[in-house]
């Protein structure tokens, strides 16, 4: 089953960024996708393949 995410969206990761927080929001959709993490507003860009590896769950879309 693949895991339905939009933009907006938030997404919890398996691992944990070293602010603490495990929860991200989807900022940009295509070939690559950006996220931003919750507590810092750090931002991170993973390739489509390493996203699906690296995400646990859609907390909310």
């Amino acid at each position: 089953m693949e895991i339905v995410y939009e933009l907006g969206s938030i997404v919890q990761m398996k691992k944990q960024h070293p602010c603490g927080s495990f929860e991200w929001e989807v900022v940009r959709l295509g070939m690559d996708i950006k996220i931003k993490c919750c507590t810092c507003d750090r931002i991170a860009m993973f390739t489509r393949q390493n996203f699906k590896k690296s995400i646990k769950k859609v907390i909310s879309l």
